[in-house]
């Protein structure tokens, strides 16, 4: 019995098909990048079996290196491992203060860097920076696993057709991949009779199958079953046109950055790999000649006269050659000018042009003799400011949606904290702080510095002009631009009662100040008033001398 077609198999084939024709103009301009600088995924219009060469047409790695090296750079300045890349805080300004709040941002922001540490996610995502500088579109399925919470998958771009929604976001992804006859069987509720009897003949065959992840237009959203999520997932078999599976996503599970991308091209983007494909090209081609008149320089071609040498030339090393004495018949090397300056500086011009295009000149901070640490770090931050262009698409198209993702996979599994009733409903924004963000947000510390600079020669004038600053603003203001990790910065009440702590302090500093000048005081003061007392008594004496001789000569008189 036949397989009875489904009419949303059918609708989904062909939307597929016309997926299919929109990505073809792509699919050469691909495999030529692929061809000349990441041979190892050159399988796109080409299709060659495990272990072919796949490097014949390099001359020159020059695009390979620079390649992996701005690859290795945007991993290590965007999503390092051993450093915090992002943090969350609260859109509401009086949560941003409040100290359970930072408390349970903080635990929420360990609870993720640890799901990411456990995941797959530091292998995938820098094949996600290798797709989207050599193609210009990378993407990443990100799902629930059971073994450790999340699994990152970077599917490659062969592989995947993509569409976006009004506002110029991927909301679409259709893919096309093989899997074996005996895992369709295992996984799927539904088969069909072909893969069924491929699977009882040969369990390892692969077969064709597609996946197609869209918005849902229609759907009860005060249901909760998968079918009525926000995003449909149907696997399907384009050739017996059946749905194999059917559920959905309550977001899109997908992240499809763009490197660069044109207002009237959809979908896909354009990468340094495709702007750099000409100069690869002709530097590959300068390479191969440059090799074939080394080749000729070293062992050159012969001049050997038409007569007189019937036995065979000796070419190899020690080999004897006879001729004629007297006569000029002999065995010669041509002169072919093998060595062209002009060449060579062709080739570098092309080196020098792909290194650019890749930002090798901007990620290799050159260190001079003579260089200060802070003209070093001057020079580092003023080269990554040049990636910022690049910066603030992969933050809207990547780490965003990316961040969004986990938390709420985190969350749906209840492995985040617990939050407080107050909390309930709050928006929570995401930060970035990668040293790539923290280098381009150093321009706002420098204009601080310069701000207080410019002032300080002020306020030896005119010290109120210190009112125009609100010092804890500053503070924080600088504290959040250089990333510091809430665990190290005093919440708002330590603050307050650190400080009428050191106003009583300092004001029982002052009153025993105080009581010890005074007392100072009175002991300078005594032995002036010892002197004084005793001019007193010595000038109440004389006084009284006087009035006694009187009353005795009265005295006297009386007898």
């Amino acid at each position: 019995m036949a397989d009875q077609a489904d009419d949303k198999a059918v609708i989904l084939a062909r939307r597929l098909k016309r997926l299919e024709s929109q990505r073809s103009t792509w699919e050469s301009h691909w495999q030529e990048v692929a061809d000349y600088m990441r041979p190892r995924k050159a399988d796109i219009t080409k299709k060659r079996s495990a272990g072919d060469k796949r490097a014949e047409l390099i001359f020159d790695g020059t695009a390979i290196h620079a390649a992996e090296l701005l690859a290795a750079s945007l991993h290590g300045m965007l999503t390092n491992s051993s450093t915090t890349w992002f943090s969350l805080k609260f859109r509401e300004p009086d949560l941003q203060d409040d100290d359970t709040a930072k408390e349970w941002l903080e635990r929420t922001e360990v609870v993720m860097y640890d799901a990411f540490a456990r995941s797959n996610f530091q292998e995938q995502i820098h094949e996600l920076y290798d797709d989207l500088i050599l193609f210009g579109t990378g993407v990443m399925f990100i799902e629930a696993d059971d073994i450790n919470d999340i699994r990152f998958s970077t599917r490659h771009i062969s592989e995947c057709y993509v569409s976006e929604d009004e506002n110029g976001r991927v909301d679409t992804v259709f893919r096309r991949f093989k899997m074996t006859a005996q895992a369709c069987v295992n996984k799927f509720e539904k088969v069909s009779e072909k893969i069924q009897r491929i699977a009882e003949k040969d369990p390892y065959e692969e077969v064709m199958i597609a996946h197609a992840v869209y918005p849902r237009d229609q759907r009860d959203t005060m249901s909760k079953s998968t079918a009525n999520m926000a995003f449909a997932s149907c696997y399907f078999d384009e050739d017996a046109k059946i749905i194999m599976q059917e559920s959905g996503f309550n977001e899109f599970p997908y992240c499809v950055p763009r490197w660069l991308k044109s207002s009237f091209e959809l979908g896909y983007g354009r990468s340094c790999g495709m702007s750099s494909l000409s100069d690869v090209k002709m530097l590959n081609k300068f390479s191969e000649i440059t090799i074939r008149a080394a080749q000729k320089q070293v062992d050159p071609p012969l001049m050997v006269p038409d007569d007189g040498f019937m036995a065979p030339i000796r070419t190899v090393p020690g080999g004897l050659n006879f001729y004629r004495s007297g006569t000029r018949d002999r065995i010669e090397p041509l002169n072919i000018g093998a060595n062209n300056p002009l060449g060579l500086a062709m080739e570098e011009q092309r080196r020098q042009a792909i290194r650019s295009a890749f930002y090798v000149d901007q990620l290799i901070t050159g260190q001079g003799p003579t260089m200060t640490a802070t003209e070093v770090i001057q020079r580092t931050e003023e080269k990554m400011r040049l990636l910022g262009p690049v910066l603030g698409r992969l933050q809207a198209e990547l780490l965003q949606p990316l961040i969004k993702r986990v938390y709420n996979l985190l969350s749906l599994r209840r492995q985040l904290p617990e939050t407080p009733d107050f909390m309930q409903g709050s928006d929570i924004e995401i930060e970035y702080v990668s040293p790539l963000a923290q280098a381009q947000k150093h321009g706002d510390v420098q204009s601080v510095v310069r701000l207080l600079e410019m002032l300080q020669p002020l306020m030896g004038i005119s010290p109120d002009i210190i009112d125009y600053i609100d010092n804890d603003g500053l503070a924080k203001h600088v504290l959040r631009i250089l990333g510091v990790p809430a665990t190290v910065i005093r919440g708002s009440e330590e603050i307050e009662d650190l400080r009428d702590e050191r106003q009583v302090q300092q004001m029982e500093q002052a009153q025993q100040q105080q009581q010890m000048m005074e007392a100072e005081a009175a002991g300078k003061a005594a032995p002036a008033l010892a002197v004084a007392n005793d001019a007193a008594q010595q000038e109440m004496q004389m006084e009284e001398a006087p009035e006694d001789a009187e009353i005795e000569e009265q005295i006297q008189e009386a007898i």
